[in-house]
């Protein structure tokens, strides 16, 4: 374990690490989630990103792919190994760091963009998604852009993660940020729960206050 690897609050990764051994990660689909690839393909993901809450890797190693420097992190070690052998296999410079989303301000880096993927709908305390929102704007640039991702409450039933409104994405970002569109998008997710129904957020990190 490297010194990019020490910084870890809750929670405990070992239940991710428990799902990852076991197989049973449906948000785990072995290509990048369809609405980045079209983020990227209109020239909307600025170098460098950061893919917060990475998993096995797949958006980093796409958007490395098309030449933006990419860092993932991730609180499963056994998620970050399997990234870090696919960025081998496939020869990509990405930089994959274990490391807890709920303390980004300690990765002492500054991105262009944050992408997530699925891991704003995994806190469900209020001052966990505080802390979580809080680190995201650490990390981005004045006029940087989050690309969030996201179970949206139109999505049916109660399995999988839970389920997030509109109302709970503005309440999330009201302060410091500008938030540029919600539009309703498609998570691709193993079945028996997916696809599923999602919220795409753009939100831009505004300039601190005097």
């Amino acid at each position: 374990m490297t010194e990019r690897e020490v910084r870890r609050s809750s929670p405990d990764p070992g239940a991710w690490d428990a799902a990852y051994t076991s197989g049973n990660v449906p948000w785990d689909v072995g290509h990048p989630q369809s609405v980045f690839v079209r983020l990227a393909d209109a020239g909307a993901i600025a170098s460098p990103v950061l893919d917060s809450g990475c998993g096995t890797g797949e958006h980093a190693l796409y958007f490395a792919s098309r030449g933006l420097e990419a860092v993932g992190v991730d609180f499963s070690p056994i998620a970050i190994e399997a990234a870090r052998a696919k960025a081998a296999a496939r020869g990509l410079p990405v930089e994959f760091i274990v490391h807890d989303v709920l303390d980004l301000g300690s990765l002492g880096e500054q991105f262009q963009s944050v992408v997530d993927s699925g891991t704003f709908h995994v806190f469900n305390v209020e001052s966990d998604i505080r802390r979580y929102v809080e680190g995201i704007r650490s990390v981005l640039t004045p006029a940087g852009t989050l690309h969030l991702l996201c179970f949206s409450d139109a999505q049916p039933g109660d399995a999988g993660p839970r389920r997030v409104s509109q109302t709970d994405l503005r309440a999330a970002f009201a302060d410091g940020w500008s938030i540029e569109s919600i539009e309703p998008a498609t998570f691709d997710v193993s079945p028996p729960i997916g696809p599923a129904k999602a919220w795409l957020a753009r939100m831009v990190r505004l300039e601190d206050r005097p």
